[in-house]
């Protein structure tokens, strides 16, 4: 792990209802989509920016905690 890497905040997404969508967004002056993950109810994901990723979408109901305190997404229904 290099110097950079070893200060970088990780984030956890625990999925609150099946079919949570957690969607990773590139850096650059062109943001797309670059990565899709699915969670079922009770799955964890833990995650950190890097690089490539400049931003996280998360589609359904889930908690999301940061160093910076925690919070709910609504379900899209």
């Amino acid at each position: 792990m290099s110097s950079n890497q070893s200060n970088v905040d990780f984030f956890v997404i625990k999925a609150l209802e099946d079919g949570v969508n957690v969607i990773g967004l590139t850096r650059g002056t062109d943001t797309r989509f670059h990565h899709t993950e699915k969670l079922d109810k009770g799955e964890v994901m833990i995650a950190q920016f890097t690089e490539h990723t400049s931003a996280v979408k998360v589609r359904g109901k889930a908690l999301i905690q940061t160093s910076h305190g925690e919070l709910y997404s609504e379900s899209s229904e």
